[in-house]
């Protein structure tokens, strides 16, 4: 069977199609256009008028592509800011009117499950998911999840609320996330502890990229590339001393995370500090692929 699914994250929008056979699941195609659903939140928390005839367009556009490569099936989730939107049951509307496609608004907890299914399969692993709105972190095994908490800290979100403008800057970032960590460290050191941590999403790639200094859209060198703790703090205190500009003309991350990119790279770094990560794991799998799974399981 192939199968699609669509995914609106607060600062992406992306989509799989995938052959589903004998429980193996192998990715056909893979897409993501920059939509920063979370940046058209007003001050009442609603997704403004022009976002959702935006995001209903791109969702339409996408669902045309994957019935073109012969998905039988296409899925449609959202995470953190829909999550958070006033009106989401008016965007959700929007959506099925013009694309004829329900929409799952995933809770945290959901979240944090599908990009661990994804990224971890039917290991035994740590993740952390860097989204827009929000970033998931899981410990735990394909049989049973000892820890999953979804922390309203996203790159999106904190470049909102604490602007970076220099390396000092970064200090304001980790502290918040620090912040949000310290009540459920006791909880995470009950664990086992990870065999290997998996990072999850476009703050995990894009760093990847920066550190060997390579295209952020290669095919090879990311997925599977071991990130170190003290890379991760050089990369991120060099690309908080640029302007956005002189980032997204680097080539190793993509243009329309330039202006992000030090925020996510920072609560990344934060969680490694906390949680005593000394390196990282990047996966190309999220919770796109999780979903999937999750769904033709019949979970």
């Amino acid at each position: 069977m192939r199968a699609a699914v669509i995914g609106i994250g607060s600062n992406s929008l992306r989509l799989l199609v995938a052959d589903i056979n004998n429980g193996i699941q192998t990715a056909v195609l893979r897409e993501r256009i920059g939509l920063r659903v979370f940046a058209s939140l007003n001050r009442k928390r609603e997704i403004d008028g022009d976002m959702i005839d935006r995001a209903c367009e791109a969702v339409a556009s996408m669902k045309r592509t994957a019935e073109k490569h012969g998905a039988q099936t296409v899925l449609l989730f959202a995470t953190s800011a829909v999550r958070d939107a006033a009106n989401k049951a008016a965007f959700k509307d929007a959506l099925k009117s013009k694309t004829g496609l329900d929409l799952d608004i995933c809770s945290g907890e959901t979240e944090a499950m599908l990009s661990f299914i994804g990224a971890a399969g039917n290991g035994s692993a740590g993740m952390i998911d860097i989204g827009g709105g929000s970033t998931e972190i899981v410990i735990g095994d394909h049989r049973e999840i000892g820890f999953s908490y979804s922390l309203q800290a996203g790159a999106v979100r904190l470049f909102r609320e604490v602007p970076i403008r220099c390396t000092a800057d970064i200090l304001k970032v980790t502290d918040a996330v620090n912040e949000l960590l310290l009540p459920y460290l006791d909880r995470m050191k009950q664990q086992k502890t990870p065999g290997e941590w998996l990072g999850v999403g476009g703050t995990l790639t894009a760093a990847a990229a920066c550190i060997q200094d390579i295209r952020w859209d290669s095919r090879t060198g990311i997925h599977g590339f071991i990130a170190k703790r003290e890379d991760i703090r050089r990369v991120t205190q060099a690309l908080a001393e640029m302007p956005a500009q002189h980032r997204a003309a680097l080539g190793s991350i993509p243009p329309d995370r330039a202006d992000i990119i030090v925020h996510g790279m920072a609560i990344l770094l934060a969680c490694m500090e906390t949680l005593m990560i000394n390196e990282i794991k990047v996966s190309e799998y999220t919770n796109l692929d999780g979903y999937l799974r999750r769904i033709t399981a019949g979970g």
